[in-house]
């Protein structure tokens, strides 16, 4: 009697190592196959370029840029004067209100949380100056920001603030809060690069525009301001009262009716303003580029690639050649992990050589027509070509695994389709409900295209935060991961049926 005996490991991985190169051989050597992947890397780069070569923003305003490189909103109405050297300002804000448009010639009033009035350093009145700014807010208390993209939280006491202080020593700029004028509360201090020995310092009211339905509107806020007192060297004359930024891209402007204005009256400034000092959101700059519209191709890319997935298997089901792939390899589930690793390698090449040249492609032909981009770093875009390869080698195994398991091609791609590719089409219309758009990109394989955003929710800006938006409710790779969980379940079930059933 002969006793069986176990393969060793390495004839295991030997045995793979062929399938393997099998079914690589079998890959490369069908045309179709081969011109469908290089189809989809192409139509990642045609889109980017025709994105790039479409884009025209010559001629317009140009988009403010903050400190840090990033667009941003700076318009707001400054009432203020000189001030040279060290020195300080300090005021009582009271009656904060905002209204909103009810029609073409209409307002009325409006709770608007980051409606903001106080007190402001600024580099001059130039937009994106660097700045700090103490301020009184419409629902979320005393706040501190600077440079736009900073913000503080200031004291959370039951006593409500009615007194700010700003003080400048050199570049460091600190704010101040009493309830009283007796004690003064740090918010906080920070330190403005460049400011230069003379600076604008004064009051300001923004009102930044109110997310109603599926966009924003203008909105107005009017402030109290009294006890004004400066200290430090003054030169020239009194106040001067500006909106600054009437032209910018990111200024939504005034509701009909209302305009910026300072009236004093014994000792009291009341100020009208609207506008904010805040980063740029695609609301308030929706002609802003970014990376993820230079690749809006990989969309029909990713239909190529879950075609090509499908038809890999269910192809040798309809030519009755599967028969002589099992026949040679008895281990079935390895044949389809073989399948799955040879298409997903392929697919993941075209994409990291389509991403690749796309970005930067795309990037400059839009940036010679005057599109400015939102900024990413150099990880960022690694991440975001790398990302787009993964998502369309995931999306083909996915597909290849569902075609062994329907072992029909129009089946199979049908119902791929619906699981990826619907969904997305259901995120990038505009008129998706915001909860409905972020539950569908946060557990259908949809997901995964938050590997290519880029912006960022700015929690002291009110917006439209949605994914046709480019704001995905996941973090890029957890969004590729739900992807990768429905297609390693689909190889799992498909492993189980292939090895079940007849061939």
């Amino acid at each position: 009697m002969s006793r069986a005996t176990t393969p060793r490991p390495s004839a295991r991985r030997d045995g793979f190592h062929r399938v393997l190169h099998a079914e690589w051989t079998k890959f490369r050597t069908v045309r179709a196959w081969v011109a469908g992947v290089v189809a989809a890397a192409l139509m990642v780069v045609l889109v980017a370029l025709l994105a790039g070569v479409s884009s025209d923003r010559r001629g317009g305003p140009a988009v403010p840029v903050g400190p840090g490189g990033e667009p941003v909103t700076d318009s707001f109405y400054f009432v203020h004067r000189p001030l040279t050297g060290n020195g300080g300002l300090t005021a009582s804000v009271t009656g904060l209100r905002s209204s909103s448009p009810t029609g073409p010639a209409g307002v009325l009033p409006t709770t608007l949380p980051w409606a903001k009035a106080g007190l402001v350093l600024k580099n001059g009145t130039g937009q994106g100056s660097t700045y700090a700014a103490i301020m009184v807010t419409g629902g979320h208390g005393v706040r501190m920001q600077d440079d736009y993209v900073n913000d503080t939280a200031g004291p959370s006491s039951a006593e409500a603030p009615r007194l700010l202080r700003l003080e400048r020593s050199g570049d460091a700029v600190t704010g101040y809060a009493s309830p009283d004028g007796v004690r003064w509360d740090v918010v906080g201090t920070v330190h403005l690069d460049g400011l230069g020995s003379t600076v604008q310092v004064g009051l300001f009211v923004a009102s930044p525009p109110e997310v109603r339905g599926m966009g924003t509107v203008g909105t107005v806020s009017t402030a109290v301001f009294g006890d004004v007192a400066v200290r430090g060297d003054l030169p020239g004359g009194g106040w001067t009262g500006d909106q600054l930024g009437p032209g910018s891209p990111t200024f939504a402007g005034y509701p009909g009716g209302t305009s910026g204005s300072v009236a004093e009256s014994g000792g009291r400034f009341t100020v009208t303003g609207a506008g904010d000092l805040a980063p740029a959101v695609r609301d308030s700059l929706p002609t802003g580029g970014t990376h993820a519209v230079l690749l809006t191709g990989t969309f029909p890319a990713l239909i190529a690639v879950i075609v090509l997935g499908a038809l890999s298997t269910t192809a040798e089901y309809r030519e009755r050649l599967i028969h002589i792939t099992l026949t040679a390899v008895p281990g079935r589930g390895r044949v389809l992990v073989a399948k799955a690793v040879v298409l997903g390698a392929v697919t993941f090449a075209a994409g990291m050589a389509g991403a690749a040249v796309a970005l930067p492609l795309g990037e400059r032909l839009a940036e010679a027509n005057g599109v400015r981009f939102f900024p990413v770093t150099a990880p960022e875009q690694f991440r975001i070509v790398v990302g787009t390869a993964a998502l369309l080698a995931t999306a083909s195994i996915l597909s290849l695994a569902v075609g062994a398991v329907f072992r029909r091609g129009a089946g199979a791609i049908t119902a791929v389709i619906a699981v990826v590719v619907l969904p997305h089409l259901l995120i990038a219309n505009p008129f998706m409900p915001a909860g409905v758009a972020d539950r569908l990109a946060g557990v259908t394989p949809a997901a995964a295209f938050a590997v290519q955003q880029t912006l960022v929710r700015y929690h002291q800006v009110s917006s439209g935060y949605t994914p046709y938006n480019g704001y995905y409710p996941l973090a890029p790779w957890a969004g590729y991961a739900v992807l990768a969980g429905y297609a390693v379940l689909a190889m799992a079930v498909a492993v189980v049926v292939v090895r079940r059933r007849d061939a």
